[in-house]
């Protein structure tokens, strides 16, 4: 999530189980009840053949896959292979299978089950590029993208990307929380959790999910919801998109549409220590209608400038901004508000659709830093650099850490750090990156949001998941035990 140059979320999906996301540039230059289930899930029977040995059989799966399936030297395999960011343009998958319905995701997990690796994709983006496995079969499922909305709930297709939900919920006077960059698919946002700019109002993407259909590693369709494999239910919201199985469809809760007031204050340079000392202390005491986020940039001096979204008019806004500008102590060089509806809301926020060469990371910061200065000193000297903190609490904490996967509820804010990237200088910006990471280590700065996937990560599963991950690697245990859908920072029994 982010304010200015980056739109603000960037979920990723990676290996299996639906969408992904990443990182956009926004061109707005103003941007800114869960229940725990603990009954036994439905056991998933073992194979009742050996481990299959050998590649699948590719021209087989192609008769069954109705939108087709794409091989190496074929025409159309670069651009099928691509995703959204291009350092990972090397990656070279053995095949990419086009999905248009349950059916053809269902024969490409019986086909290469055991064979080679399994990828799902929507939305195309990777933070890590697991979405492009290499040597492994891309399920892409691009094409089930409808989006049905039914009253008060909306079933939507795993392929579908947030421009398509969110043009569908603007017209009915609906609402959904998500994220803002068009290009993001809706499954990996949700199943990583899914923060917004209406989260502190609404929740998390993911507490909103009523119901998904899910092909596990047995090449069965499920339904998981709280009554129906509820332990699976648990874990997609909020488990991470590439593990468990490939889900093809969501059921969401909608809310009435609500009217928002955007707004974006730029303060002025060398005040970034200020801004941030204000703004941590400022939020958690907002109202949860209140969502801001702070964007630090690296550079000589730092730069730093704060944005988001108010649900309600523009005049109950104005004195929580006064108020925030008095705590900074630093009068803005830019003040900006406009009162819009949701679907202009999600349009202010949206970013760039182009594809887009990044290195990034992320860290949770937990609580209120005692010394600002400590993190905005971390850019320093580092321009293009972002640190893209984006504000939780409100409705994000009211469900429990263990009551969905999502373990990061009683946080302060995720902190992204994001650097532009190519191919010529990739090496010195990932260095940059692993610098900034490490400093924030040295300040308490840890965790990390698994939609903003890191492969470098240490301890990578504390890190997504904290104490839930027994939980989440029981639930491997019993859909996925012969790890189908197995890779680099998949959950695994």
């Amino acid at each position: 999530m982010s304010l200015g140059r980056r739109t603000f979320l960037r979920a990723v999906g990676v290996t299996a189980v639906g969408a992904a996301a990443a990182a956009c540039s926004p061109s707005n230059p103003g941007q800114p009840p869960v229940v725990t289930v603990t009954s036994p899930p439905t056991p998933v029977p073992p194979p009742t053949s050996a481990v299959p040995s050998g590649p699948p059989d590719w021209n087989a799966l192609r008769s069954r896959v109705s939108g087709g399936l794409v091989l190496p030297g074929e025409s159309g395999f670069d651009s099928a292979r691509h995703v959204f960011n291009p350092l990972f343009d090397g990656r070279k998958p053995a095949a990419v299978a086009k999905c248009a319905k349950p059916e053809d995701v269902q024969a490409c997990v019986s086909a290469a089950a055991g064979r080679v690796p399994i990828a799902a994709r929507s939305g195309g983006h990777s933070y890590g590029g697991y979405s492009a496995p290499e040597g492994g079969l891309v399920v892409d499922v691009g094409s089930m993208s409808t989006v049905d909305v039914q009253g008060d709930k909306v079933v939507i297709g795993a392929g579908a990307r947030l421009k398509e939900v969110y043009a569908a919920l603007d017209k009915a006077g609906r609402c959904l929380p998500a994220g803002s960059c068009p290009t993001v698919g809706i499954a990996g946002l949700t199943l990583g959790g899914g923060i917004g700019v209406l989260s502190r109002k609404y929740g998390l993407t993911c507490d909103h999910l009523v119901s998904a259909q899910v092909v596990t590693a047995d090449g069965k369709l499920r339904t998981a919801s709280a009554d129906s494999e509820p332990d699976l239910y648990w874990a997609l919201r909020g488990g991470g998109g590439g593990n468990f199985g490939i889900v093809t469809s969501f059921t969401f809760s909608t809310d009435p549409a609500p009217n928002v007031t955007v707004f974006s204050l730029h303060f002025p340079a060398g005040a970034a220590d200020d801004v941030l000392g204000a703004w941590q202390s400022w939020l958690p005491a907002a109202p949860p209608e209140l969502w801001a986020n702070l964007v630090i940039s690296g550079g000589s001096p730092v730069q730093s400038r704060v944005g988001g979204c108010f649900v309600g008019s523009g005049g109950a806004l104005a004195p929580l901004l006064d108020d925030l500008v008095a705590r900074t102590g630093a009068r803005p060089t830019s003040r900006t508000s406009k009162a819009v509806d949701y679907g202009g809301a999600m349009k202010y926020f949206s970013g760039s659709e182009n594809r887009q060469s990044f290195v990034a990371s992320s860290r949770i910061i937990d609580k209120p830093l005692g010394d600002p200065a400590k993190l905005t000193s971390l850019v320093a000297g580092h321009k293009g650099m972002d640190l893209l903190i984006d504000g939780l609490g409100g409705a994000v904490g009211t469900p429990a850490p263990t009551d969905t996967a999502f373990w990061h509820r009683k946080a302060l804010a995720s902190v992204q750090i994001y650097s532009p990237a190519s191919a010529q200088n990739a090496r010195a910006a990932t260095t940059s990156v692993a610098d900034v990471v490490s400093g924030l280590a040295a300040i308490g700065v840890g965790g990390g949001y698994v939609n903003y996937l890191d492969p470098a990560l240490p301890d990578w599963m504390t890190a997504y998941y904290g104490d839930n991950v027994t939980r989440l690697k029981q639930v491997a245990k019993t859909y996925d035990p012969n790890k189908v859908f197995g890779f680099a920072q998949g959950i695994t029994p």
